[in-house]
């Protein structure tokens, strides 16, 4: 999210009134903003370059505010002001006009043919009679700068140009031409510069540098004139120095030159709805004509407004509210959206203004309407959709492969998802017009050009930089690549790979054999033709001739295993043998990767149970208890109906996390469908429901959940049971006695027990503290460590273990008491030696 800065009494004045931190933090949230920081321009210069930058900065308390990324209209100050007041009821959205110049034709702005080859789209508007104060220009140029950095993506769609309007005459070119023939004195400088020679100059600038590369592999460089020759700029590097505004500008003409004519409109709209209100017609813009080669004549500003028609009922359903269609519409109107009901059933129809350049769908709308009804205002429902979570097939086995592929003894890698062309072709002696792969269009680096279509050279690369561990290096990954596939609406698909590779002075064939052979016993497929697996010779250029094989599993190909050919151990910088094994593992699933899951998907039993016969099934379907009261009270009155619903409140079933026949008893002994009202006993009633046509094959019940019903007694029965004691004691005293011996031995046994020492819970933790490089003093490093005291904390033995690069790491054990120390008291304790220590790591914990 951008962020915007401005001075904090610039903002209360702006606003009409003061507010304490939290109140303005509150009014940010309440906005569908967040107040991120509270600084200073001293602060930040002292965090950022050290105090001795900072002396001299200004101490003016400053607000960092996060924004949405789309809402371009609240990138400065004025926009930001504008959207909180009429938020706040202060201020009546206001309304952005164009308007003809009073004398004269309208500016005008054109363009040749020769900017097709560069930036072919450009859009101008004038500000007339326009005051500057200080605070008014930076936060003009400060706009610029935003704009730039987020829609215009940082220039390279569209390039912001301002110019004091005074100083040039129209009609204004817009053409291209070679960098030698385009010759001016750019902003802030004291001489003339041809366009190549700017080129230069600016590579080494901090700031101008970075937008270079846009234009400096063209033949032609976009160049604005005017009528006199006069270099208004060379978008989207520099303007020129002759038309630069200052304070006294009173006119001001914004051009915008763009490879995107729909963004180039919008930052235009931006630019002058922001500052239009210091005209002297407040909220107007001066319109001007651009002509395109072919002749066709536009007129910008466009400040376009449009209406949309949604119902009150789809914003209430989707906010989850119940408001009248006025109210909505006012909500709409604090957000920007002049809003009024139509007086047809509950529709409203909302103007959007050229500033809401973020509205694009309902959904936006309900959006807007939502934060100003405020998420905290929202009534907690719970949703009466239920759902069974389960994981992800293709993610559960690949997380069983990799628990038990490094059981085996080899180390899982994780690679990026992008290499270069080289790596998946002319390094695996393969072409790339053979591969099957997909190309980024615009690839930032030639690390990242394509995106991988084998896990292969991942793994070679990652040996490469680790060739001075120890050997064997043995390492493996399991993830995805990218395949084109005509078949799918985006022209690819991803397919989950495994690969393996094994590097040491021999080429270790049968290491990488027997690692197929264990992960197909892990899969449960023998070693067979037809049903089973078998390995078949193949030739791949990758893999040494005659040692190289396809994997086949029930007689489809899933992949390849053999010695890697020399040629491309060289290549990838190796010095020794290497084999590899690289397979698909979707196959093993029995059904594609992307078949969505299902209740029906089979889950693992906890308890083994019998399976009734067709008989007992049909008697167990029809069987109800005949008792209501259960152990969570009588489910025929309110009462119980409540608690049962409060214990199901976090629960998805009576036992467990499957469906049993607990569920099914409780079930039965409801004797109606609950009340809505209690919604977690109606979600769970209506779940258990589905299940009556299966109710015979759930698991059984764990416990016993339904009492037995009591029959009444009737007043012979009482009188009678009064009368008679068939088992009564004929000497009450032996009961007084056998009650007080009872007493006595229970006291003494509590007495026996309370001498015993308690059992004192201890822990044996061996800690990784590695440090930032291998010029840390190891030693220092431990005692530090061992500095660390604590209350049932003892410190064992240590050693160095070589990590990589020259760098070790310190390995220490410790004995701990469990109820007064713990593991992240120790890494806190540790980490704060911050000038030695880069993390802590738990790499071993046994209870003693």
């Amino acid at each position: 999210m951008p962020t915007v800065g401005v001075k904090r009494d610039l903002l209360f004045k702006a606003l009409g009134r003061s507010y304490t931190d939290e109140e303005f933090d509150e009014l940010c949230f309440e906005f569908g903003l967040e107040l991120d920081e509270i600084t200073s321009e001293k602060e930040i210069i002292s965090r950022e370059q050290g105090d001795t930058k900072a002396s001299g900065a200004s101490d003016v308390i400053l607000y960092k505010i996060d924004v949405p990324a789309n809402r371009y209209d609240l990138l400065c100050l004025e926009g930001l002001v504008r959207g909180l007041q009429v938020f706040k009821d202060k201020l009546e959205v206001p309304r952005y006009k164009r308007v003809s110049p009073l004398s004269g034709e309208p500016q005008k702005l054109i363009i040749t043919k020769e900017t097709e080859a560069v930036r072919p789209h450009a859009v101008a508007a004038v500000l007339r009679n326009i005051t500057f104060t200080q605070e008014r220009y930076d936060s003009f140029i400060e706009l610029q700068e935003k704009l730039h950095q987020n829609i215009c993506r940082k220039r390279s769609l569209v390039a912001i140009g301002t110019h004091d309007l005074d100083t040039i005459s129209g009609p204004f070119t817009y053409t291209a031409k070679r960098p030698g023939d385009i010759s001016f004195k750019p902003l802030n400088q004291t001489k003339e510069y041809t366009a190549t020679q700017l080129m230069s100059l600016y590579k080494t600038d901090s700031h101008l540098r970075h937008y270079l590369h846009i234009i400096e592999d063209k033949p032609v460089y976009p160049v604005i004139y005017d009528s006199n020759g006069v270099v208004l700029s060379m978008p989207p590097i520099i303007n020129g120095d002759h038309s630069k505004i200052s304070l006294k500008t009173k006119n001001v003409f914004i051009e915008c030159t763009a490879t995107d004519q729909t963004k180039a409109k919008t930052v235009l709209d931006m630019m002058v709805t922001m500052f239009s209100e210091y005209c002297a017609q407040p909220f107007t813009v001066e319109e001007a004509e651009v002509v395109y080669p072919d002749g066709k004549t536009c007129i910008y500003p466009e400040l376009a407004y449009r209406k949309e028609k949604l119902s009150g009922k789809f914003i209430n359903q989707k906010v989850g509210i119940n408001e009248s269609t006025e109210k909505i519409a006012q909500l709409l109107t604090r957000m920007c959206l002049l809003s009024q009901a139509t007086g047809v059933g509950d529709e409203i129809e909302v103007e959007i203004p050229p500033t809401r350049s973020d509205i694009i769908h309902a959904c936006d709308i309900m959006e807007d309407a939502a934060i100003a009804y405020g998420f905290n205002n929202i009534t907690r429902t719970t949703p009466r959709t239920y759902t069974v979570a389960n994981q992800f097939p293709l993610n559960k086995l690949t997380e069983l492969l990799r628990q038990d592929l490094a059981a085996a003894g080899f180390t899982e890698a994780l690679n990026f998802a992008l290499c270069s062309q080289e790596d998946i072709a002319d390094k695996l002696g393969k072409k790339i017009s053979e591969m099957r792969a997909v190309h980024i269009s615009n690839p930032k680096t030639a690390e990242f050009q394509v995106a991988r279509t084998t896990l292969l050279p991942g793994l070679l690369k990652t040996i490469a930089a680790n060739r001075k561990m120890p050997l064997p290096l043995k390492l493996f990954e399991i993830s995805d690549v990218v395949l084109k596939d005509e078949t799918k609406d985006v022209g690819a698909r991803n397919s989950r790979r495994f690969c393996a590779v094994y590097y040491n002075k021999s080429p270790g064939f049968e290491v990488i054999h027997g690692l197929l052979d264990r992960t197909m016993q892990l899969l449960e497929v023998k070693p067979a033709r037809g049903e089973g697996y078998h390995i078949q010779t193949a030739d791949d250029s990758t893999f040494f001739p005659g040692r190289c094989a396809d994997i086949f599993v029930r007689g489809k190909n899933v992949g390849r295993l053999g010695v890697l050919h020399p040629d491309v151990i060289n290549r990838f910088e190796l010095t020794m043998p290497c084999s590899a094994l690289e397979m698909d593992i979707e196959p093993f699933l029995g059904h594609t990767a992307e078949t969505p899951l299902t209740r029906d998907v089979p889950m693992r039993e906890v308890v083994k149970h019998r399976f009734p016969t067709r008989d007992e099934s049909q008697q167990s379907a029809h069987s109800c208890p005949t008792s209501t009261k259960t152990v969570f009270g009588d489910v025929s009155t309110q009462v119980g109906l409540e608690a049962l619903s409060d214990f199901l409140a976090d629960k998805s079933y009576i036992e467990g996390f499957v469906a049993s026949q607990a569920d099914m008893i409780v079930f039965d002994a409801i004797p109606s469908p609950p009340s809505p009202t209690l919604c977690h006993l109606w979600r769970w009633y209506n779940h258990i429901n589905s299940f009556q046509t299966d109710r015979a094959r759930l698991p059984s019940a764990k416990s016993r959940y339904v009492l037995p019903a009591t029959p009444p007694a009737t007043p012979n029965d009482a009188s009678d049971e009064e009368d008679i004691d068939l088992f009564g004691s004929d000497d009450e005293a032996e009961s007084t006695e056998a009650a007080r011996i009872k007493e006595q031995r229970l006291a003494e046994y509590a007495a026996k027990k309370s001498k015993k020492p308690a059992l004192i819970a201890k822990s044996s933790i061996l800690l990784d503290v590695k440090p930032w490089d291998d010029e840390t003093d190891m030693s220092k490093l431990e005692e530090c460590v061992r500095s660390v005291s604590m209350d049932g904390l003892l410190w064992g033995q240590s050693k160095l273990v070589p990590v990589g690069y020259g760098i070790k790491k310190l390995q220490i054990g410790c004995v701990v008491e469990d109820d007064k120390v713990g593991t992240d008291m120790l890494e806190e304790a540790i980490t704060a030696f911050e000038e030695y220590v880069q993390s802590v790591d738990v790499a071993a914990f046994n209870k003693i």
